[in-house]
This record gives structure tokens, sequence and C-alpha cells, in this order.
């Protein structure tokens, strides 16, 4: 018997729909926020930045979000005002950081009047500097100091992006398949990663000269592109409200006493815990994922022919999305032949890809395959929470892969450096397996939250888990960049830098997430929080 349809969100292509739409959205963002990162030793030749001013920068996305609490803000604009509304918002809020990111890093930038504005100021913040979170410092490049600033506004709009998309899946999804929902939305929003990887260093690269800008540049049309998804999602979440009878501002105003039903909560504390040593393991790692390659590497890129035209890269991106497309849409084939041919295909082309990786011989090319796992085995995660549950024991095993992954590249991808192919394959593994431990966050950390909090408040505990995993964004690009600073003295060769300290540092996170996951596990059971059991009942 089929559902009957009385709604836009009964039916299940309308859902997907806008599932899609808002899932486009973040793959821009999500393009945006590492788009400096596979070029961070062009930053450092061209632009004058070392790791601490890159690490300073890059930390600096969160700042706002953390130390002027935008991101609870956030939270109450989602819940008063609505998903519609707060996704307009903050795609526009992305757009402005962006710009002004792109104008810092231009040639316009350079002897301007705002230039030496930059280079004379903000060099001691009053209270931040004496707390010692200040998000620049002295003799920090005047380039860097704008940057920062534009990222700053545009960490606001992507992060209270991350809150809107949460909940809007959940307005479309609740009761039905939401974990696949979440799952299959971060599955193609972190495609993202690997088009960044691929297409950053392409631009910037073009036609022989290298100009950073043209990168960012890149990256501000595909936001122009996620402000469109946003607007399009807006008009259709406003039919279903129509046919709902549903209103975007809610009949009972938001309290701030509201928040202590969410504090009150053990579950809310240990899944937030869990979130912020999970993903500083993660995303911090990422923005210097490529230059660690080149340091561990034995890589000798293509500088004539075939594999170093820029038709290559077209290939190469072209047969990454036969990858992604041909084990994701396996998942949902009913037939078996045609499941198992579409990841006949998709592991085929994987294999492709990555040889073309090792010919190419570029850190960035190598690294962008870090969803690519995470993209095939998500919605499975998502489908088997959706209905046999799990989440918690998910947790637990994703964090015993993070802690695995980064010892693996502290202390064995070194020891082949010399052997390209050795070291190559080592990389190849690590960083699938690795994208495959981050798959396990989004199909069962996040829709276990609306089973710990009142539907009333999702908005504002999604904001604050956030916020708190904010903290550890703000931190970790920092102390990466201070650490390899400091471990690395008078090494002033971006590829020469030794690793090891930064990634002990992320491994440790992962051990603390693993024993955050233990107690999670045992929290449940003891108070039947229901993050064992599957969504759909």
């Amino acid at each position: 018997m089929t559902e009957t349809i009385k709604t836009l969100r009964d039916s299940a292509a309308m859902r997907w729909i806008a599932l899609l739409l808002l899932a486009l959205a973040m793959f821009c963002s999500y393009i945006f926020m590492d788009i400096l990162s596979p070029i961070k030793d062009f930053m450092e030749t061209e632009k004058g930045w070392d790791s601490l001013a890159f690490g300073t920068m890059q930390g600096a996305e969160t700042f706002l979000n953390v130390f002027v609490f935008f991101l609870i803000f956030a939270g109450i604009i989602l819940d008063k005002m609505g998903v519609r509304f707060t996704a307009v918002l903050s795609g526009a809020v992305m757009l402005v950081g962006a710009c002004i990111e792109y104008y810092a890093v231009s040639a316009s930038f350079v002897g301007s009047s705002m230039e030496a504005w930059f280079n004379a100021h903000l060099n001691y913040i009053p209270v931040f500097d004496q707390l010692g979170v200040s998000p620049f410092y002295e003799g920090m490049p005047a380039s860097a100091k704008l940057a920062s600033i534009g990222f700053m506004i545009f960490g606001c709009g992507t992060e209270m992006g991350g809150i809107t998309v949460s909940r809007g899946i959940v307005k479309w999804f609740k009761g039905r398949e939401t974990a696949l929902a979440m799952g299959s939305e971060m599955a193609l929003a972190r495609l993202g990663v690997a088009t960044c990887m691929i297409f950053s260093p392409f631009f910037c690269k073009l036609g022989g000269h290298v100009d950073v800008s043209r990168s960012v540049a890149f990256g501000v049309v595909l936001l122009c592109v996620a402000l469109i998804m946003f607007v399009v999602y807006f008009f259709m979440d406003k039919k279903l409200d129509a046919q709902t009878g549903e209103a975007e501002e809610k009949d009972d105003p938001f309290k701030l006493s509201d928040l202590g039903k969410i504090f009150s909560s053990l579950g809310f504390w240990l899944v937030a815990l869990l979130c912020v040593l999970y993903y500083s393991a993660i995303f911090p790692f990422q923005k210097y994922a490529v230059n660690m390659l080149q340091c561990n590497l034995t890589l000798t890129e293509a500088t004539e022919g075939f594999w170093a035209s820029d038709t290559v890269t077209i290939i190469q991106y072209a047969i990454m999305l036969l990858v992604a497309v041909g084990s994701f849409a396996s998942n949902f084939s009913k037939k078996m032949p045609a499941k198992i041919g579409l990841m006949a295909m998709a592991v085929v082309a994987l294999v492709v890809y990555c040889y073309m990786g090792y010919m190419r011989g570029t850190a960035e090319t190598i690294f962008a395959v870090f969803p690519l796992l995470a993209v095939a085995i998500t919605p499975i995660l998502g489908n088997m929470v959706d209905h046999k549950g799990k989440a918690a024991s998910m947790l637990m095993i994703g964090s015993l892969l993070l802690i695995l992954c980064h010892l693996t590249f502290a202390f064995i991808l070194p020891m082949f450096k010399g052997s390209a192919i050795g070291g190559v394959v080592v990389a190849y593994v690590t960083i699938l397996v690795l994208g495959a431990s981050f798959s396990l966050v989004p199909a069962a950390l996040w829709p276990s939250v609306p089973k710990l909090v009142d539907e009333k408040i999702i908005g504002s505990a999604y904001a604050l888990i956030f916020w708190i995993q904010n903290i550890g964004l703000w931190l970790f690009p920092l102390l990466i960049g201070k650490v390899l600073t400091n471990t690395n003295p008078g090494v002033d060769d971006p590829t020469k830098l030794d690793y090891t300290w930064p990634l002990v540092m992320l491994a440790c996170l992962g051990i603390a997430a693993l024993i955050i996951g233990l107690i999670l596990k045992v929290v449940d059971k003891k108070k039947n929080l229901g993050l064992e059991e599957p969504n759909i009942k």
C-alpha cells in the first residue's frame, strides 16, 4: 500500500529535493571553508604567511561564534524565525565574509591604504590578548588579518547554515528516514572537500602563473550558488507550511529558561563533548593535511605532458564523481545485479582515480579521496541507525578508527619516505579509512539530538552543540600552527616540516572521544535515552 500524499513532506521525491537543495548549499560552503588548505605552501611563498599566520587565520572562522556567542544567537533566531528565513540569512552572511576574504588576498589589497591600516593596527587587542585568545598578533601579515575578519563573518554564516540544515532535515524527515537523510546530506556536502582539493590548486596555478586570489574567487562564485539554493528552498518550505498550517514563527516565544532543559541533560553534554573532540581531530587536520602529505611523501610532480595538463584535472574530477555517484546510488538499488554493478564501477573508478593522483604527483589530489569512502557508506550507516539503531556504538568505532589513522600518519607514513609507491599506498588507505570514520558522526550523532531535547528547542540544542564544537575548531588550527612553529625551529621550507607532534595531539583527541563514547553508552543504557534504538519503529 502506498503512502497517502497530503503535503510536500509526504512525497518522497519532494522530501529528497528539499534535502538536495540544502545539501548543495552546504557543498558550496564546504568548498570555501577549506579553499586555502591545499595551497598553504603558496600562501607562505606568495603572501608571506607562516604556519602561525595560516593557523591563526584558519582558526578565526569560529572566533565570533565562540567568543561573541553568535551561534547561541543563531539558534535563538532559528527557533524564533524558522528554517527558511535563517537559511537565506546564513547564505547572505557567508557570501559577505567570502568577498572580504577575496579582497584580502587579491592584488588590489597590496599597497593600498587598507593594507597600511592593517599593518599599523590590530596588533594588540585588550582582554583577548591577556587571555591568549586574540585572533590577531603583532607581526601578523595585513592580508592575513583582513582575511581573518572575512573568515570570521563567513564562519558565522556557515555554522548558522549548519544548524539550519539539521533543523530543516528534522522538519522534513521526522518519523521517516532521518538518519539516512542526514548522512546523505553530509556525504554530498563533504564532496566539497574533494572538489576544493582538486580545483583550488587548479585555479591557483591556472595558466602557469600562481595567483591565490583565483582560488578564493572560485569559492565566492559557489557561495552565490549556495545562496540561490537557499532561496529556492525558502519558497518550497513556505509552501509546505501553507499546506500543514504550521507557522514559521513560534506561538510560544523562546525563553532563556528553555536552555536549562538542555543544560540539565547529561546525554546532551556527552554528545556535545564527543562532537567537539571528534570534529577537532578532523576539520583542523583538513587544513594542514595537504602540507602534511607534502612533508611525508616522496612525490615527483608532473611538469609537462598529459599528467601536467589542465585536461587531466577535469578528467580526474569526473572520475571522482563517478566513484561518488556509483557508490552512493548502489545503496538505493533494490536489484542485486544493479547494486553489484554500480559498486564494481565505483571500485574500478576509485582505482583509476588513485592511479591518476599518483601519476600527477601532487598531495592535494591524493588527499581528495578523503570523502569518497564516506559517500559510499554513510547512507548504509544512516539506514542502519534508522532501522537497527546502535548510534552510540558507531560513535565508539569512529573514535577507534580516528586514533589509528592519526597515529599512522604520525609514525608509519614517515617510514615510507623515499618509497614513492609505498608511501602513496599507505596515504591513500589511511585517508579513505579516516573518511569512513568521519561518516559515522553525521549518521549516528546528529539524528540522536532530537531524542535528547524537546522539539521546540531543537534549534537551540544544535546551536549549543555547534558552539561547543566551534571552541575546538577555533583552538586546534591555532594549536597545530603553534606546535609546528615550535617543533620546527629554523625550517624555512614549508615542505620540510615535521608533523609528528601535531598528529599525536589529534590522536589524543580521538582517545578522549573514545572514553566519552564509552560513558555515553553506559548512560544511554542506564537512563534509557534511546540512542541505541532505531529511529523508525
